[in-house]
């Protein structure tokens, strides 16, 4: 589906705050979520409050327990993007050097603990520093995203929500993506391990938070 620059910070900013991981701050923000969303096509904005709505009156202990459960012990549910192409291969590497260069051409340097490929960063970036940019991250790694909504669809997420609006928000899958996405089912990321520098100490070692970005500023919510 193809948005207006303004409806696209709304969305993948919000994807990017409800995907992160739990805590006090997300909580206070479920509502400001809420109202955005109606500033967004009818699919899309359903998505994401059925996602607050999954949030919203739960525990926050419990939060945290369902997100590390969901996202740190299940390979297809992995939120670093490169994972799905390159699983924890040496190629992986160089697809994380990526990522980081492309967020210093347009000014943004990470925290060195930081993995420059956590949906939530890369969203992040999308809406709020460059949208063009985070567009292209987001479709070179797009069956890995399809296997994600995918997954987290299948086992009735609480988050399934916001994944799909993210990629209600892109082009239709091609044929050769659609490949691409049988073949991940199938057999899964490359298993090969060799210990990524700079960034394998801090692959699935915990939850990720994205980086602070600008907090867009939203129209008036409903």
């Amino acid at each position: 589906m193809k948005l207006p620059a303004d409806q696209l910070t709304i969305a993948w900013q919000s994807a990017s705050l409800l995907l992160a991981y739990p805590d006090s701050q997300l909580l206070g923000r479920l509502e400001l979520i809420r109202r955005a969303s109606y500033d967004l096509p009818s699919k899309i904005g359903e998505l994401l409050r059925a996602t607050v709505a999954n949030l919203s009156g739960t525990p926050l202990t419990e939060l945290e327990c369902d997100y590390v459960e969901t996202f740190d012990n299940r390979r297809r549910h992995n939120l670093f993007l490169t994972y799905f192409l390159y699983g924890d291969t040496r190629k992986r590497g160089g697809a994380l050097l990526r990522f980081k260069q492309t967020y210093l051409a347009s000014g943004l340097d990470l925290d060195p603990g930081e993995l420059p490929d956590h949906l939530c960063v890369v969203l992040e970036y999308a809406a709020t520093v460059d949208h063009e940019q985070g567009k292209r991250l987001l479709l070179e790694h797009r069956a890995g995203l399809e296997v994600l909504r995918l997954s987290l669809t299948d086992i009735s997420s609480r988050w399934a929500g916001a994944v799909e609006a993210v990629t209600a928000t892109l082009p239709p899958l091609r044929g050769n993506e659609r490949h691409a996405v049988q073949k991940l089912i199938a057999e899964g990321p490359p298993d090969e391990e060799v210990g990524l520098t700079p960034y394998g100490a801090a692959f699935d070692t915990g939850p990720a938070s994205p980086v602070p970005l600008p907090m867009p500023t939203y129209r008036g919510g409903r």
